[in-house]
């Protein structure tokens, strides 16, 4: 079954005129579907499902493949203030939007919100509208954004100074206008909550207000009975309970706050911020396992077959439900960040074109998965140290990391790298063979044949065998499956869990995930092109906006790119807003990095460095020779000067008769270079012989034509 659209999904609703409606498609069964209108001030509403078939096969709506809705920003180009701010509201509605599809029903919805509002304080008009925001713009945290993050001085918070910022105060006639919080009254605040909030006592927030009140903000003393009792300034010149609250809420910290007030069990077992579904039971699709393993084989570069590059790092991304291999990735380092965000990048392309680029031709049906999923499951190692709120934040992926030594907590992607390794290691030159070796026998490394390009084909192959072929004899299908009587099969056990029980499946424009995924880097501006390790790039745009031109007069200067590792035929380019971008292609003189993944680029220029250092011996010694013999020619020059003149001529004498000196000894070259192609040997003399003849003829040839270029120019000054 090939899914025609997903959740998330843009559907463009045509009425016959130039008006159009865009929905988002937000959860959908077999029958009905909530959709919500993304240019209109509505809430979600039902579709049936036939009604969407219909249209769609009418011409009346199409599927809308580029998403303008989508934030897309990176987390490290978001202002801090901007990231509180959604921050903030994801706290508000993080636990509604699970609570799907009842969240759609307005009396369900009306419930929570007016719960959540009585519990943060805020009004159920702003919670509806957080809803509204994050189901129209893609069902994403950055969703939340604000949409002033180019107003102003992007990022940078605004210093109190003597007028007070913020809501004035009701009554402020009679209670005075307020205090700005400073960076000393925001110090008092950290050492008031760690203090009187984040104990075993559990004191509400605004007992550790009070407390903190008495403690710091107080005048002196009273006594009462015996007692000393503070005196609190007026209210005038203290923090109000709601820039204590503000204050308090932009710098919560969830785990230290459970763990100190109750438990670090109680924090693991219901708060941490990642948390995904038990790893057995998965009901549907949508569950994805990722992996990397190192391949048991050399292989060799591109550029040059002999050189031999070393073991390939695989990284694949299976469906726990199916155990269908969704995406692939192969590169030459393990356990990277970007080595696994490629591969998930992969598991949301077309796989008919995909394995076009390796020549290998497909159906849709043979390979149907191009789709982000709700949750991913990783080690630390490929996710931990790279920038993974992109992949929270900016596409509302759920991850799920597994604790160090826990492989069995993958065993899908785990069972299915050591199946491959059992099919296709014994046919590949250059494996590693450690087995029945003895000293003496040839080094298996120098057997490599086989490039990253023909690697990938040969995984692609297998991946495709699996999917399609291989019968999952451990897999327990549940009863549901057994009544429709569904083949352990990869793809059989896929299409079922969709057309039966949905999937968790999801569809965003390949660009917003590509750019979300892709990984990022400093390029430089040169007159040539954008430069990125020895690669030069040009767009139209970018050229016919002269920053070339310039680069040659003000100098160079760094730009942002991103760029996909398989295939460094482009890059994109970042504008002023980071949310803009110009794609850019390889310029001529570049060519031989065409089609060219990052690694071997960087195999080839790390080569090419080695012979120039290797080199540099070799060419400071030829160097050295060559000025030495330059010396020993112009020495033997300067002998040969001394030894031939008899009369020393004085420099005019000597200069005052180049222009024929010059034609003289053009007559005799011409004599000296002539072909003779009859020579008779009746007429032949020793070599010595016709040395000395020839030299003497020459001689007397100069001379005499040194005399008649003489006369004729003096002939021709007495004409003048």
């Amino acid at each position: 079954m090939m899914l025609r659209y997903t959740v998330n999904s843009l559907l463009e609703w045509k009425d016959g005129t130039e008006s159009t409606n865009i929905e988002r498609l937000l959860w959908m069964d077999d029958e009905i579907a909530y959709t919500i209108d993304v240019n209109k001030n509505k809430v979600p509403y039902i579709r049936r499902q036939k009604d969407i078939e219909d249209a769609l096969a009418g011409g009346k709506a199409e599927i809308k493949d580029d998403d303008e809705f989508i934030v897309v920003l990176k987390e490290q180009d978001i202002p801090e203030k901007h990231k509180e701010i959604r921050d903030r509201a994801w706290e508000v509605i993080r636990d509604m939007v699970d609570k799907e599809p009842d969240i759609f029903q307005s009396t369900f919805r009306g419930k929570l919100i007016k719960r959540a509002s009585e519990t943060c304080g805020l009004s159920e008009s702003w919670i509806l509208e957080y809803l509204k925001r994050y189901w129209k713009r893609g069902k994403t945290c950055n969703a939340l954004l604000p949409d002033y993050r180019n107003c102003g001085a992007k990022g940078k918070e605004r210093k109190a100074g003597n007028v007070k910022r913020g809501r004035p105060r009701t009554n402020q006639s009679i209670i005075g206008e307020g205090v700005n919080v400073t960076e000393d009254i925001k110090r008092i605040f950290r050492i008031a909550v760690n203090k009187y909030y984040y104990t075993t006592a559990k004191n509400s927030l605004t007992l550790t207000y009070e407390l903190m009140r008495k403690e710091y903000f107080s005048d002196g003393f009273k006594e009462e009975n015996g007692v000393k009792i503070p005196i609190i300034k007026p209210q005038a010149e203290i923090p109000s309970f709601g820039q204590f609250r503000y204050w308090f809420e932009k710098e919560r910290n969830i785990k230290k706050e459970i763990t100190s007030r109750y438990s670090n069990k109680k924090y693991q077992k219901q708060y941490r911020p990642i948390i995904g579904s038990s790893l057995d039971g998965v009901f549907q699709p949508g569950k994805f396992e990722i992996d990397c393993q190192v391949g048991d084989v050399y292989l060799v570069s591109r550029f040059n077959r002999n050189w031999v590059i070393g073991r390939p790092a695989i990284y694949a991304v299976i469906d726990k439900f199916s155990r269908l291999i969704c995406g692939l990735y192969i590169g030459l380092e393990t356990g990277s960040y970007a080595g696994a965000m490629m591969a998930l990048l992969n598991a949301t392309m077309n796989k008919v074109e995909f394995c076009k680029q390796y020549g290998i031709e497909i159906e849709e049906k043979d390979w149907p998965v191009h789709h982000l999923p709700e949750t991913i499951i990783a080690d630390r190692g490929e996710l931990e140290g790279g920038n993974i709120d992109n992949l929270i934040n900016t596409l509302n992926v759920k991850v799920q990391n597994t604790p160090p030594y826990r492989a069995d907590l993958k065993s899908a992607v785990e069972r299915f790298f050591g199946l491959t390794n059992e099919r296709v290691k014994p046919f590949l030159p250059g494996k590693i063979d450690l087995e029945g070796r003895e000293r003496g026998d040839n080094d298996y490394r120098t057997a490599a044949k086989l490039d990253l390009h023909q690697f990938t084909q040969i995984m692609i192959k297998c991946i495709l065998y699996h999917n399609n072929h291989y019968h999952l004899d451990y897999y327990k299908r549940d009863q549901d499956m057994l009544e429709d009587n569904v083949s352990c099969i990869p793809i059989e056990l896929w299409n079922w869990g969709i057309a039966n029980r949905g999937g968790m499946l999801r569809t965003t424009s390949e660009d917003v995930v590509k750019l979300a995924l892709m990984p990022s880097d400093i390029a430089t501006v040169t007159p040539k092109g954008i430069r990125y390790k020895d690669m030069y790039y040009t767009s139209k745009s970018i050229l016919k906006s002269g920053v070339f031109a310039d680069a040659r007069t003000k100098g160079l200067r760094k730009i942002k790119i991103s760029y996909d590792p398989r295939n460094m035929e482009y890059i994109y380019v970042y504008n002023d807003n980071p949310s803009e971008y110009e794609k850019c292609f390889l310029v001529d003189a570049s060519n031989r990095y065409k089609d060219r993944a990052i690694e071997e680029i960087e195999y080839l220029l790390a080569v090419e460095k080695m012979q120039r250092e290797r080199n540099k011996d070799n060419v400071a010694q030829a160097k050295t020779q060559l000025i030495a013999e330059i010396e020993d020619i112009v020495q033997q020059a300067e002998e040969d000067y001394k030894s031939e003149t008899s009369t020393v001529e004085s420099d005019r004498q000597r200069v005052k008769n180049i222009r024929g000196n010059r034609n003289a000894e053009k007559t005799v070259r011409r004599l000296e270079e002539v072909f003779d192609l009859g020579s008779d040997n009746e007429d032949y003399q020793s070599p010595d012989k016709e040395k000395e003849t020839l030299e003497m003829d020459t001689l007397e040839l100069l001379l005499k034509k040194q005399k008649e270029v003489m006369r004729d120019e003096g002939s021709d000054d007495t004409k003048r």
